[in-house]
């Protein structure tokens, strides 16, 4: 449920690097809230096709460029190769335009600095999706409670961010170090932008972090493993875990959860199935000092982000999410990622 911010035709995007599934999402989003999807392009005809299965009145572009000297187009959304996302960025916004990323936006801290530099020089957005809070509504509610004071100031936030591996499915880059980064810069962005939002903090510091290998020993650069402690510059304390151990029993991809602890009370989420009980999503307990309160929210709260997002561009402010903030997540992720502790399993004892 998104409410549109403008009519359709007056913002135009142009989309491109079709490498994650994230794409459709991001895309839906954005044409829910009004945007006008002008054109797409991929190098790869399959991935291309499957776009226009989605979004079939889309104009096919027979280069990058033609999207970017397009002076109609507005904002670029992309769901390149990581460790390609930063440098597609900054060619973006040398055009002029907007840039709209699946996460993780950056897989070095090297890529962080020169496109904090390009978004100084050039006055332009660089967005990136944090689906795991922006795109569900139990965690937007969450944000709205804590926002009212129904659990006092928040202290400390645990996240667990399961995913189901899929190995054969994925593609070659998924298991390539370099290209998709590290678990922590990756998935752990997440976890790392929620513990933020939730806790009120602009910054933060990488206590201790882990990442291993458990199970994938055929895919050595594979992280399937990380966990990171941080503590926020008003006192408040995170963990959060990542993996890639979903089982396959599990109705869906991954039992995302979120316990946040406030001086007064407590929130529980249970993102996309309330496991064992129902496979619906947006479940959220709250417990404050007077009672205990169970709320299903799929379809109650709406999405806000999209809209919120395209009136940044229009208006150029920072509704949807600060350029600091965005940048302070990955120094975070990325700088618990190079610091990672890395677990060397013992041999099984037979």
């Amino acid at each position: 449920m998104v409410d549109k911010i403008i009519e359709p035709g007056t913002f135009n995007i142009g989309v491109t690097g079709l490498k994650h599934g994230h794409i459709h999402g991001m895309t839906q989003g954005l044409v829910d809230a009004g945007a006008t999807v002008k054109y797409v392009y991929d190098s790869d005809p399959k991935q291309v096709a499957k776009f226009k299965r989605y979004f079939p009145d889309t104009e096919i572009a027979k280069s990058l460029e033609q999207i970017l000297e397009d002076d109609s187009i507005q904002l670029v959304a992309a769901a390149e190769i990581p460790n390609l996302r930063s440098k597609l960025g900054n060619r973006v916004m040398y055009a002029g335009k907007d840039y709209f990323t699946d996460k993780t936006g950056f897989t070095t801290l090297e890529q962080l600095a020169e496109t904090r530099r390009v978004v100084k020089e050039t006055g332009q957005k660089y967005f990136v999706y944090f689906n795991e809070r922006v795109n569900i509504e139990s965690a937007l509610y969450a944000g709205q409670l804590i926002k009212e004071g129904k659990i006092g100031d928040v202290i400390q936030v645990t996240g667990f961010g399961p995913h189901r591996l899929r190995k054969e499915k994925r593609p070659d880059w998924f298991f390539n170090r370099e290209q998709y980064g590290g678990i922590l810069a990756d998935i752990g962005t997440h976890q790392i932008e929620q513990f933020l939002f939730y806790t009120g903090n602009k910054s933060a510091k990488i206590l201790h972090s882990k990442i291993g290998n458990y199970a994938n020993p055929d895919k050595p650069e594979l992280d399937d493993y990380g966990d990171a402690t941080l503590i926020g510059e008003n006192g408040a304390t995170g963990f959060f875990t990542v993996h890639w151990f979903t089982p396959d029993g599990l109705p869906t991809w991954g039992d995302g959860r979120l316990f946040i602890t406030g001086t007064k009370g407590s929130i529980e989420i249970r993102k996309y199935l309330n496991v064992g009980i129902d496979d619906t999503k947006d479940h959220l307990f709250l417990v404050t000092q007077d009672e205990v309160e169970h709320f299903q929210l799929t379809g109650q709260v709406g999405i806000s982000f999209y809209k919120e997002m395209i009136f940044d561009c229009i208006h150029r402010t920072e509704r949807a999410m600060t350029q600091d903030h965005v940048f302070t997540v990955h120094q975070l992720s990325l700088t618990a990622q190079k610091e990672a502790a890395r677990i060397e399993r013992a041999p099984v004892r037979e």
